[in-house]
C-alpha cells in the first residue's frame, strides 16, 4: 500500500496554487501597473514576466500535486517547493536588508517563508 499524505499538505498545495496564480498572472501580464501600485518601480518588465511564468509553473505543479493521493507522486514537488521557497525568502531578505527593496518585499518574504515552513514541516512529518 502506498503512503498517503496529510490533508494539511493538500491544503498547502491548494493555497500555494491560488497565491501563485494571483502573483504569477500579475507579474506576467501587468508588472508595471502592479509595480506602480506598490511603489516598486519595474525597469525591466521582461524579467518580471519571466518570474511570473516561473511562479505559474510552480503553482501548476502544486495544483497537480493537490489532485494526487500518493506521497511518492508528490514527494519531489515538496522537495522542489522547499528549495524554491527557502531560496526565495533568503534572496528577498537580502534585498530588503542590503539592496533597498521597497516595503512590499516584506509581504513577498513573509509569504515565501510561510510556504517554506509549511512544506518543510509536511515533508518531515511521518
Amino acid at each position: 500500500m502506498e503512503k498517503q499524505f496529510t490533508s494539511g499538505l493538500r491544503v498547502t498545495f491548494l493555497i500555494h496554487f491560488i497565491v501563485a496564480l494571483i502573483f504569477g498572472l500579475i507579474y506576467l501580464f501587468i508588472p508595471e501597473v502592479f509595480g506602480n501600485l506598490i511603489n516598486w518601480p519595474v525597469k525591466e518588465p521582461e524579467a518580471y514576466r519571466l518570474i511570473g511564468a516561473a511562479i505559474l509553473g510552480f503553482g501548476t505543479s502544486s495544483w497537480f500535486a493537490y489532485k494526487e493521493t500518493a506521497w511518492e507522486r508528490v514527494k519531489i514537488v515538496v522537495q522542489m517547493e522547499i528549495l524554491w521557497t527557502i531560496l526565495a525568502t533568503l534572496v528577498l531578505l537580502w534585498g530588503l536588508i542590503f539592496a533597498g527593496l521597497p516595503g512590499f518585499g516584506w509581504v513577498n518574504a513573509i509569504i515565501m517563508a510561510c510556504f517554506a515552513v509549511a512544506f518543510t514541516v509536511f515533508y518531515f512529518r511521518p
